[in-house]
């Protein structure tokens, strides 16, 4: 079985999209398309027809892009978009609901899925554990984790926790570039933490440079993200609410 190709899309501001390929199967996925017309161009440079669209959450810079890109892949055949069942009142465009603990199919790789609420309340991710790569929306960040816009500290605090047990070496595909800002928070929680100096130092020339910082990997969070080595619910909280202010 062939490795999935994942390609980096830069969409808006700060937003990644992420086009994943299996070479075997020819099958293509989008996950979290915010837009679409970016996606579509670089889905036809490769040669590839999007058949899937998987969403994490609901929110608009996730699921933007959903209409045209199922409206353009017709013309391949058709896709079929894929998301939480919890939030399928709020995507209209879902035509397959998941939750926890089911699995979705890219040709033969299989990704379970993970329910994650906190950020949104029927926030999932998708973890291809053949592939070591998992892809979590606005759930965890280089060195940050989303916001607490629909859940609580504990739902995160249980999502962090889910999280570390995975392999260093898995891949995590977030869906923003704050690593810079979220590095920079952390060492004014983390102080003696020499590894997120180096790594803060190591963004800091990327960015300067223009250059991507993600995706990260379970290894590199489990070394630098405070949200990630809180130890209990109450200071993930604490610190989410310091980063809230900052």
């Amino acid at each position: 079985m062939s490795a999935l190709e994942i390609v980096r899309i830069p969409v808006l501001s700060d937003n990644y999209v992420w086009l994943v390929h299996d070479p075997d199967s020819k099958a293509t996925m989008v996950v979290d398309p915010a837009v679409a017309d970016p996606v579509l161009e670089a889905a036809r440079a490769r040669g590839w027809a999007i058949t899937h669209i998987w969403n994490t959450h609901w929110h608009p810079d996730h699921t933007g892009g959903n209409a045209a890109i199922k409206e353009a892949a017709e013309a391949w055949g058709g896709c079929t978009i894929t998301g939480p069942a919890a939030e399928f009142a709020r995507i209209p465009t879902l035509d397959v609901q998941v939750r926890g603990g089911d699995r979705v199919t890219l040709g033969a790789h299989v990704a379970e899925v993970w329910d994650v609420p906190a950020h949104t309340a029927g926030h999932i991710a998708y973890h291809f554990a053949d592939g070591e790569a998992i892809f979590v929306g606005d759930t965890m960040f280089a060195m940050g984790c989303g916001r607490l816009f629909e859940g609580t500290a504990e739902q995160m605090f249980a999502n962090m926790q889910r999280l570390a047990t995975l392999d260093d070496a898995t891949r995590v595909y977030c869906a923003h570039e704050y690593t810079l800002s979220n590095a920079r928070f952390a060492v004014t929680v983390d102080p003696d933490n020499r590894a997120l100096a180096d790594r803060l130092a190591a963004v800091e020339t990327a960015r300067a440079a223009g250059e991507p910082t993600v995706p990260t990997t379970i290894g590199a969070e489990r070394a630098t993200n405070p949200f990630l080595r809180a130890p209990t619910a109450a200071e993930l909280g604490r610190i989410r609410a310091l980063k809230d202010a900052a």
